[in-house]
Order: C-alpha cells, then structure tokens, then sequence
C-alpha cells in the first residue's frame, strides 16, 4: 500500500530449536521473533494473521487466525509490538510469508505484507 497513513513493517528473526528436534522422525522445530512496527501515522489494529510455510519438498501448509498469540495489539504510530512463536516442519530448510489483516484507527482495513523469509537447520545450506 502507498499510502504513508497505513505503513507497516515487519522484522523477523528466526532459530532453529534443536532441543524441541527429532531429526530421524524428519522433524525440525524453529522459533521466529517478530518485531511490528507502526510507520505510518493512524494507530492500527491487528486483527488476524496468514502464513503460508513451505518446507524443501515444496509441501505448503496455511494458517489462518485471529491475531497473534491470542492478542489483538493496537499498535500506535512510532510503536512496536513483539511476540515469539514457533513452527514445526519435516524438512531442514523452509520458508515462511504471509500477512497481517490491520484495522486503522479511520476504519480502513488494509494488509502487512510479510517478506518470504528463510528456516534452516544450522550448516543445512552450504
């Protein structure tokens, strides 16, 4: 969306939990941060959530939800909001995109892009 009212961003960092792993039942578990942050000048609401994960055999999995680990933020402009969570896939490497459904404070409801982002199983990419 161009327009600088609606502006938001999303960081994500992303680790490999091998504790949570069975690598010989091929499952790989990884955690991701999130870090959304408000850019644009209106508060905005995140109502629900869509990912789409696909792991190195090309298998995709959506999901689809209301909010983020069960909250709705209202996220002010210049604010943040952050949360953890995790995803569990039967390949070494994956990746992950997908969207926020925002509700501005003017009632206009618009999407956060979620930039496609890398899972891997440290020194499973050469």
């Amino acid at each position: 969306m161009s327009d600088s009212r609606y502006q938001i961003d999303v960081n994500i960092v992303t680790r490999y939990l091998p504790e949570q792993s069975q690598p010989q039942q091929n499952r790989f578990a990884f955690a991701y941060d999130v870090t959304i942050s408000n850019n644009g000048s209106l508060p905005a609401q995140l109502l629900s959530r869509h990912w789409v994960i696909t792991d190195g055999n090309g298998q995709v999995q959506e999901v689809r939800g209301t909010g983020v680990i069960g909250e709705q933020p209202l996220i002010a402009p210049g604010d943040s909001h952050r949360y953890s969570s995790g995803t569990l896939m039967a390949t070494q490497v994956g990746t992950m995109q997908g969207s926020y459904q925002m509700l501005a404070e003017d009632g206009r409801r618009f999407e956060a892009p979620i930039a496609p982002f890398r899972l891997a199983v440290p020194g499973a990419l050469h």
